[in-house]
């Protein structure tokens, strides 16, 4: 039994899946088959999707579109040879057919051969007046290839086809950023709002430009605007109040955050700034129950968990601090902002041997900040482990050579150690650079203060810069 199905497309996807069930063959035209595909391609459900694909090959055994949602599929499951052999197949049928060379471009791509991807765009480009997926697809290659400058200028031009297509101008607004160019950016979203200056988005991104330029007045600005333009906006009250903490403003940045808590379901991150806003205002208990609250929505944010430690280590609470610090460590222990925190609260206790492996483990895990060497050693020398802490100051300086901190520290640590010749060495190079900064050697040395070659290397230089 044939039906025909003219029906909505809803209908015509409920008529296909009782056709799957039954024994009864549904007739529907090509254009329905489509509608079908594209659901459920759009909807991840692709073993339906190649179902109808089959069926609906074999009801219009010559529709170039369902052949062309084939090339998609076998696309999508890295069947290259198949789907490049199929879209042969189409071209000796209908050769002018830009969806051809968009489907072999998708292709080239998925093979990281973006140039030629690049260039079959541009074929495409030639055959068609409704360029505006070929633009924005052209964008995401020049992406891929790093060239944010034809990137920017293919995502403006789908912009211009259509105001409303955020996703290229998140794009452009991206490219502008990372080329950079503020002032152009600026530029471009002030022209874009004389176009359309109820844009809750453009308004937004403006915000975020200004933001990055530290113009922190035009910014709360832009985000007024966002969010007169949409009272629901949350991104623009989070950013307002970020812009208004900035500006020292914490109880107006308090009632942006709030806004977003009312208008949706509380985030990490909203907790996290009014509990930071809270403790600059000195309202401590305010600040302990939405950091509790950061921590407790998402467990995994770490920025959460060094706030509520950091809060306990400013109140000189270290106990308090280090229960929290390993409880994130128990739940991240691959973190190495949460092993280097557990650092410095160790030190604060004096329990230098957790400090020595808590620095071990935040470098094992790639902190190599300056401060963590230097902290590092100096945990070290407490100790009085000084082959380590030389050990320790060798590895820092080869990230930071030129450290005037780590570099002095490294000589003193030599003439504690009783390696002369290395102290005068590292002590001598240094001091030829570094001679502006002899106090840090000085203030953390006093007592070799009256050393006669020390003093002799320092009235040298002292001399020579006269």
């Amino acid at each position: 039994m044939a039906l025909d199905s003219n029906e909505y497309p809803d209908k015509s996807i409920s008529k296909f899946e009782s056709m799957l069930k039954t024994d009864d063959v549904y007739f529907f035209d090509a254009e329905d088959f489509e509608e079908i595909i594209h659901h459920y391609l759009n909807n991840g459900k692709m073993s339906l999707g190649k179902k109808a694909i089959q069926i609906g090959l074999e009801q219009h055994p010559n529709s170039l579109e369902l052949k062309l949602l084939q090339v998609e599929v076998l696309a999508f499951e890295d069947k290259f040879e198949a789907a490049e052999r199929l879209l042969d197949e189409i071209q000796n049928i209908d050769a002018h057919n830009e969806e051809i060379y968009i489907q072999r471009a998708n292709i080239r791509s998925k093979q990281d051969n973006h140039q030629e991807a690049v260039n079959l765009l541009t074929e495409a480009l030639h055959l068609t007046d409704d360029n505006f997926d070929i633009h924005s697809l052209l964008g995401m290659e020049y992406l891929f290839m790093d060239d944010y400058e034809k990137a920017k200028r293919s995502f403006m031009k789908c912009v211009e086809m259509d105001d409303s297509d955020y996703s290229s101008l998140y794009n452009v607004i991206y490219c502008f950023e990372f080329l950079e160019d503020f002032d152009g950016g600026v530029h471009y979203l002030n022209d874009y709002l004389e176009r359309n200056p109820y844009c809750e988005v453009a308004w937004h991104q403006l915000g975020k430009m200004y933001y990055a330029m530290d113009m922190f007045p035009e910014a709360l600005t832009a985000f007024d605007f966002a969010v007169i333009s949409d009272d629901t906006f949350i991104g623009a009250y989070f950013e307002k109040g970020k812009v208004l903490e900035k500006l020292g403003r914490y109880n107006e940045a308090i009632e942006n955050y709030e806004s977003t808590i009312s208008i949706e379901d509380p985030t990490s991150h909203a907790f996290l700034r009014l509990g930071k806003c809270h403790e600059k205002l000195g309202n401590y208990e305010m600040a302990k129950y939405y950091f509790y609250h950061t921590v407790h929505e998402d467990p995994l944010l770490d920025k959460g968990w060094l706030a509520i430690t950091d809060f306990h280590y400013r109140q000189k609470n270290y106990e308090k601090a280090l229960y929290y610090i390993n409880k994130a460590i128990n739940i991240d222990g691959e973190n190495p902002l949460y092993w280097k925190k557990a650092a410095k609260i160790y030190f604060a206790l004096e329990n230098f041997d957790e400090a020595d492996f808590a620095y071990k483990q935040a470098v094992d895990l790639g902190n190599y900040e300056l401060e963590t060497w230097k902290n590092w050693a100096d945990v070290l020398k407490r100790i009085g482990d000084f082959n380590s802490c030389i050990q320790v100051l060798i590895q820092g300086i080869e990230f930071y050579p030129q450290s005037a901190v780590l570099n002095y520290k490294l000589a003193g640590i030599y003439l504690k150690n009783r390696e002369l010749e290395e102290a005068k060495k590292v002590f001598g190079e240094t001091l030829q650079k570094n001679s502006s900064k002899l106090q840090l050697f000085e203030k953390e040395f006093p007592e070799f203060a009256e050393v006669k070659w020390i003093k002799d290397m320092i009235s040298k230089i002292k001399k020579t810069a006269k």
